[in-house]
C-alpha cells in the first residue's frame, strides 16, 4: 500500500487512535447512535402526518434506497481511510477535506444544544415520581422551568435558570468521564450497557401504553392508511428526510466509528443490522407513543390530531399531561423520560466522538488530552448560551437550521463531489466488496450518486425557499439571520480555516494506521481510472503523498492489456494500485486481472 510521506520518509509511528474489539461491539455503538431523540419523538408524528400507515412504504423504499447506500458510503470512507473525518476525506483526496471539517463543525452545533435536552429529560425522569408539572404541563415547561421568553420576543440573553444549569453541568461530565474511557471501553462499553437498557425499558412502556384504555384508537389514527397520500411528493420528502435524520449519515458519526473496525471485518451486514435496527425501534416508538396519545384524546374528549404532536411539545407538554390521567402514571413517566435519557445519552457520546477524533488526528493527541480539549470548552458554550431563560428559541433555530440547512447541505455536496467530481464510487464499492458478505454494485452507486442527491437537493431547495418566504417560527428577523443562516456560514467559514491550518509532524496525517499498515492511495481524479500513472504522479492535489512502483505498474497493466488486446480503462483506483507495495508487490497477475475486472464492472 501507499501512504503519506513524512520529512524524514517513509512513516514507521502507528496511530494510537483507539479501536473497536469486534463486529458486535461496533453495531452496539453504531445502533446506539442511530436510535435517538428522533426515533421517540419525531418519527411518530412525521409518519402520522403524512399518510399514516401508508407513510411505511416510501418509508422503507427511503430507507432501502438512500439511508442504507449513505450508511455503506460513510463505513466505506472511514474504514479505508482509518480517520476522522477530516483526515478520511484528506486521505480521499486532498480537496475533499473540507466535508470532514463541515461535519465536525455540525457536530459541535449538534453537541452544545443536544446537552439541554438531555437536562431536561432527566429533570422530568425525577418529576415523574411526584407528578411537579401539576395539572398544566404546558405553563409548567413554559414559565416555570423553562422560564422561557415567547419566540416573537427572542433575544440574546445570560439571565440563568438554575434548575437547568446543574443537570446541564452533570450531563458533560458523564460524557466526557465515558468519552476519556476509550473507543472500546467508553462507547462501546457504554452502549452495550446502555443500548439493552433502553429495549427494554421501551418494551415495557409499549406494554404498559398498550393497556390504557383508547390505545387502539391511536393505533388506528398512526396505521390507518391514506394511499392518496403516496401521490403527494411532500410526503416522500418527509420519508427521505426522517431517515436522513435518524441513521446519523453526514454526521461523520459512522464514517468515525468504522474507522476504528479492524481491517478485514464485515462492513455491509453490520449496516443492514444497523439501518433495520434503527427503523424497527421508531416503529415500536410509534406504536407506544400512539397508544398513549389514543388514551390521552379518549380521556380529555378531543380528537387524535388535536392532541399529537412531535418533538418537544410531544415530551415534555403531551406525555406529562398523559402521565396525570394514566393508571401507573409514574411508571410511565419513569420509562418514557428513562429512555429519552439513555437514547439521547449514546447518541450524544458518538456526536462528541466525531470532534474529538478529529482532534486527536490534527493534533496528534493522546485519548484523554484531546477529550478535556474538546469536551471542557463545548460545556462552557452549551452552558452559557442554553440554561438561559432564551435557551429554547436558541435550541429551536440551530437544531432546525443545522438539520435542515448543514446536515442536508453537506450530504448533497458530498454526493455530488465524489460521485460526479472525482469518480470515487467504484474504488469504494470495491473496498466494501473486499470483505463483506452482502456485496454491492451499480445499482449502490446509482442510489448514492443519483437517487440521493436528487432527494437532498429538491428537500434543501425547498427549505431555503420556504425560510425566505417565512421566516422561521415567528422569530424576529435579526434573531434567524444572526443565529440560523449566520451559525450556517458560520461553520463553512470555520471548516475552510481548519482545512487551511497545514498537519504538523505530530498529526495521524504522518503515520500508519492503528494496525501498523499504510494507508490506500488518495483517489486520483479519473487519472488512474484510465491508467494514466505518470499525470498522476505530478498532480499537485496530491503532493506530499507517495506512489512507489507505479511506473512498474503501469508497464504491468499496459502488458496485460496488450496480451489480452484490451484497453478499456479501470472503472477506479481500486486496488489494484494500493497494494502497489510492500509484501503484496509479489501478488499474482492473475489476481492484478481479478482487481481490474472488478474495478471495471
Amino acid at each position: 500500500m501507499t501512504t503519506p510521506s513524512t520529512p524524514g520518509g517513509s512513516p514507521s509511528r502507528k496511530a494510537n487512535r483507539g479501536a473497536f474489539s469486534g463486529r458486535n461491539a461496533f453495531i452496539f455503538a453504531a445502533i446506539g447512535s442511530a436510535v435517538g431523540l428522533g426515533n421517540i419523538w419525531r418519527f411518530p408524528y412525521v409518519a402520522y402526518s403524512n399518510g399514516g400507515g401508508s407513510f411505511i412504504l416510501p418509508y422503507i423504499i427511503a430507507l432501502v434506497t438512500a439511508g442504507i447506500p449513505l450508511l455503506f458510503l460513510d463505513y466505506a470512507i472511514g474504514h479505508r481511510y482509518r480517520g476522522s473525518a477530516p483526515l478520511s476525506f484528506r486521505r480521499l483526496h486532498r480537496r475533499t477535506e473540507p466535508l470532514g471539517w463541515i461535519q465536525v463543525m455540525i457536530c459541535f452545533v449538534i453537541g452544545v444544544y443536544y446537552a439541554l435536552i438531555l437536562a431536561w429529560a432527566i429533570r422530568y425522569f425525577f418529576f415523574s415520581f411526584t407528578k411537579e408539572w401539576g395539572d398544566d404541563p404546558a405553563g409548567f415547561f413554559a414559565e416555570s422551568f423553562t422560564k422561557s421568553v415567547p419566540a416573537e420576543e427572542a433575544s440574546f440573553s445570560l439571565d440563568f435558570v438554575p434548575g437547568i444549569a446543574i443537570p446541564l453541568l452533570l450531563v458533560w461530565v458523564g460524557v466526557i468521564v465515558v468519552l476519556a474511557l476509550g473507543v472500546q471501553k467508553g462507547i462501546a462499553g457504554s452502549s452495550a450497557v446502555f443500548m439493552p437498557l433502553l429495549v427494554v425499558m421501551f418494551v415495557v412502556l409499549v406494554i404498559v401504553a398498550l393497556t390504557l384504555p383508547g390505545a387502539s384508537a391511536g393505533l388506528d389514527a398512526l396505521f390507518t392508511p391514506d394511499w392518496g397520500a403516496l401521490t403527494n411528493p411532500t410526503v416522500w420528502v418527509a420519508a427521505y428526510g426522517q431517515i436522513f435524520f435518524s441513521l446519523s449519515v453526514a454526521f461523520g458519526i459512522m464514517l468515525t466509528y468504522s474507522s476504528y473496525l479492524k481491517k478485514d471485518e464485515d462492513l455491509t451486514a453490520p449496516g443492514l443490522l444497523v439501518g433495520f435496527s434503527n427503523s424497527s425501534f421508531e416503529i415500536l416508538a410509534g406504536i407506544g407513543v400512539f397508544a398513549a396519545l389514543g388514551f390521552m384524546a379518549g380521556t380529555t374528549g378531543q380528537a387524535i390530531d388535536e392532541v399529537a404532536g412531535g418533538g418537544i411539545g410531544l415530551a415534555f407538554i403531551a406525555f406529562p399531561a398523559i402521565i396525570n390521567q394514566a393508571p401507573l402514571g409514574a411508571l410511565i413517566g419513569v420509562l418514557f423520560f428513562g429512555s429519552l435519557v439513555f437514547a439521547g445519552f449514546i447518541s450524544m457520546i458518538s456526536i462528541i466522538e466525531v470532534i474529538v477524533a478529529a482532534v486527536q488526528d490534527k493534533l496528534g493527541m493522546g485519548r484523554v488530552p484531546a477529550v478535556m480539549a474538546v469536551g471542557v470548552p463545548m460545556a462552557v458554550v452549551s452552558l452559557l448560551l442554553f440554561p438561559t431563560t432564551t435557551g429554547m428559541n436558541l435550541l429551536d433555530i440551530t437544531d432546525a437550521f443545522i438539520n435542515n440547512f448543514g446536515i442536508v447541505g453537506v450530504a448533497l455536496l458530498a454526493t455530488v463531489t465524489l460521485t460526479a467530481a472525482f469518480g470515487a464510487l467504484p474504488t469504494l464499492r470495491n473496498h466494501l466488496n473486499r470483505s463483506s458478505s452482502f456485496k454491492v454494485g451499480r445499482i449502490w452507486q446509482l442510489f448514492v450518486g443519483g437517487v440521493a442527491p436528487i432527494i437532498l437537493g429538491f428537500t434543501l431547495i425547498n427549505e431555503v425557499q420556504r425560510t425566505f418566504a417565512e421566516g422561521y417560527g415567528g422569530m424576529p428577523d435579526w434573531f434567524v439571520n444572526v443565529f440560523g443562516w449566520g451559525m450556517i456560514v458560520l461553520v463553512v467559514l470555520m471548516a475552510l480555516v481548519l482545512t487551511a491550518i497545514p498537519w504538523g509532524p505530530r498529526s495521524n496525517a504522518h503515520t500508519l494506521d492503528s494496525d501498523g499498515d499504510k494507508i490506500p492511495p488518495p483517489i486520483l481524479d479519473r487519472l488512474v481510472d484510465q491508467g494514466r500513472f505518470g499525470p498522476a504522479k505530478s498532480d499537485p492535489t496530491i503532493a506530499g503523498y507517495i506512489l512507489p512502483d507505479l511506473d512498474e505498474r503501469a508497464v504491468a497493466a499496459e502488458e496485460y492489456r496488450h496480451e489480452h488486446g484490451n484497453g478499456g480503462r479501470h472503472g477506479g483506483e481500486s486496488d489494484s494500485v494500493s497494494k502497489g507495495s510492500g509484501s503484496q508487490n509479489a501478488k499474482s497477475e492473475p489476481q492484478d486481472a481479478k482487481d481490474r475486472k472488478e474495478a471495471r464492472s
